[in-house]
């Protein structure tokens, strides 16, 4: 099984930065394509972008296209969020994990997320 462990949130102000890191043990890393997804207070968990295995493909939620960027390092079984311009509509819990693609929606893989990191945002 992969796990991951996430690390990087925290609280800032609007208009600043963080770097989300996922790291993943297991033999399998690169075989998959990896998102992040978030959720906040109230709402449902929602894709917030993902990644292919060699870095090649990026997709993203409208949400965050032209402020988040998402990337992986396979040598060292990580995937990163780096979350640029934050606005307090950003605050919520991130998640990673190995997604599938059905051609519409980006969704968990093996139904396994990661134990979540928290990302506040004030104004």
């Amino acid at each position: 099984q992969v796990q991951v462990v996430e690390s990087g949130g925290g609280l800032v102000q609007a208009g600043g930065s963080l770097r989300l890191s996922c790291a993943a043990s297991g033999r399998t890393f690169s075989s998959y394509r990896w998102g992040w997804f978030r959720q906040a207070p109230g709402k449902e968990r929602e894709f917030v972008a993902a990644i292919n295995w060699s870095g090649s493909t990026t997709t993203y939620a409208d949400s965050v296209k032209g402020r988040f960027t998402i990337s992986r390092d396979n040598a060292q079984n990580t995937v990163y969020l780096q979350m640029n311009s934050l606005k307090p509509e950003d605050t919520a819990v991130y998640y990673c994990a190995a997604v599938r693609y059905d051609g519409y929606y980006y969704t968990n893989l093996f139904d396994y997320w990661s134990q979540g990191t928290q990302v506040t945002v004030s104004s």
